[in-house]
C-alpha cells in the first residue's frame, strides 16, 4: 500500500518560517523539498536535491532569485530550470521538479503530485488564523511517530483525563457525552463534558475562575490527509452554550517519513482583542507545547516504537467507542490511497 496521499494539500511550514533571502529545507512525504521566497515575495518549492551530484539544495544560497547549489554552483529558478552553469551553457536536461505552493491562513501549503489537480479550494478552512484578522500563537513539534497515530490522538480526546491529568484533563472527561459524524469526507469527533472543574492552569488559560464548575466541549474536525481543528468551548455549568466562548486551534500534521511527523499547532486570538493579543496568543501556544511535548509526544513515540514497522492498516488493535471517528478517518484515507494506487497502476499499463 502507498504510504502517503499525494493529490492533497499538506502544510510545509509557517509562512513566517520562510524569510526573504533564505532557503528552508525540509523532508516531506519522504521527499527532500526546498522552499524560498521569490523576488516578488511569493513562495516557491522545488525538489531538494541537485540533479548533478544529488547534494541538498538547502546547503546552497539564493542568487538573483534562483537557488545556487553549494557544491558546483549550478543555479535553478522557481520552475526548476537550470539558469546558470559556471562551466558553460546551462544543460537543458538538468532540471529539478517544482511543486505548487500557496500561502494561506498563516501557513505554506504544498501539493506533492500532479500540479493540474492542485485546486486551492481543497485547502481546509482555517480562516480563524488569517494574519489580517488574528494574532496567531505558533507551535511546532517533530514527532518520531506516524501521522496516522497523530490523527487518532486528536480525534480521541478521552486520553486527556489520564495522559494530561494535571494539565488539560480532569476526572470528569470519561463521563462526557461522545458522538461522531461524517459530512462528505469531513469527520467530526465531539466530546461534551458536563459539570467539570478544570485544572487551575487550564481554567486561567480559558479565562475561567479557578475551581469554577463548567461545561466544556471538545469538537474536532478532520480533513484528509491530516488537517484537524479542535473547537474548544466553555460555559458556566448549566448555562446555554451560546453564553460561552469557543476557541479554535489548528493541529496540522505532515508526514516526514513513514514513522516521523511534522506537527504544527496554533492558538489564534482575534485582533479585536487589542495589541496585547499577540503576546497572549504566543504565550498560550508556548504553554500548550509543554503538555504536548512532555505527554503526547512521549506516548506517541513509545507507541510507534512498540508498533515498529508493522502495517497500521492490518494491525489488530483493541476497540472502544471513542475510536469511532479515528477509525472512520482512516477508512476515508485508505480508500483515497487505494484509488490513487489503482490510478497509478492503470497509467503504467496504458
Amino acid at each position: 500500500m502507498a504510504e502517503f496521499l499525494l493529490n492533497a494539500w499538506y502544510v510545509a511550514g509557517w509562512a513566517s518560517e520562510i524569510e526573504p533571502g533564505a532557503i528552508l529545507a525540509r523532508r516531506l512525504l519522504d521527499e527532500r523539498i526546498v522552499l524560498f521566497r521569490k523576488e516578488d515575495g511569493s513562495v516557491a518549492a522545488l525538489h531538494g536535491l541537485c540533479p548533478h551530484r544529488m547534494v541538498s539544495l538547502g546547503m546552497g544560497k539564493l542568487v538573483n532569485g534562483a537557488i545556487q547549489c553549494g557544491y558546483h554552483g549550478h543555479s535553478f529558478d522557481e520552475n526548476g530550470v537550470c539558469v546558470h552553469n559556471p562551466q558553460g551553457a546551462p544543460p537543458k536536461t538538468m532540471r529539478v521538479r517544482p511543486y505548487p505552493v500557496i500561502e494561506r491562513h498563516s501557513m505554506i501549503w504544498i501539493w506533492m503530485d500532479e500540479a493540474s489537480r492542485a485546486d486551492p479550494s481543497l485547502i481546509p478552512d482555517l480562516s480563524f488564523q488569517d494574519p489580517e484578522t488574528a494574532y496567531v500563537g505558533k507551535g511546532y513539534l517533530h514527532v518520531r511517530a506516524s501521522y496516522i497515530l497523530e490523527i487518532e490522538n486528536i480525534l480521541d480526546l478521552s486520553h486527556i483525563e489520564f495522559l494530561h491529568a494535571t494539565t488539560l484533563g480532569s476526572s470528569e472527561v470519561s463521563q462526557g457525552d461522545y458522538s461522531w459524524r461524517q459530512e462528505g469526507e469531513t469527520i467530526w469527533s465531539q466530546r461534551d463534558i458536563i459539570g467539570e472543574v478544570m485544572t487551575d492552569e487550564l481554567a486561567t488559560s480559558m479565562g475561567r475562575a479557578i475551581g469554577e464548575k463548567v461545561d466544556r466541549w471538545l469538537h474536532v474536525r478532520w480533513n484528509a490527509p491530516a488537517n484537524l481543528v479542535l473547537f474548544t468551548g466553555v460555559v458556566t455549568h448549566g448555562r446555554p452554550k451560546e453564553e460561552g466562548v469557543e476557541n479554535p486551534t489548528a493541529h496540522l500534521f505532515t508526514p516526514e517519513t513513514k514513522n516521523s511527523t511534522h506537527y504544527w499547532f496554533s492558538v489564534p486570538i482575534p485582533k479585536a482583542a487589542g495589541p496585547q493579543g499577540e503576546a497572549t496568543a504566543q504565550k498560550k501556544a508556548d504553554w500548550l507545547k509543554g503538555p504536548f511535548t512532555d505527554e503526547d509526544v512521549v506516548m506517541l513515540e513509545e507507541q510507534q516504537e512498540n508498533i515498529g514497522d508493522r502495517d497500521l492498516r492490518t494491525l489488530k488493535l483493541g476497540w472502544l467507542p471513542g475510536d469511532a471517528a479515528g477509525a472512520r478517518a482512516r477508512n476515508v484515507l485508505y480508500s483515497r490511497l487505494d484509488d490513487e494506487a489503482a490510478e497509478a497502476a492503470a497509467n503504467v499499463k496504458a
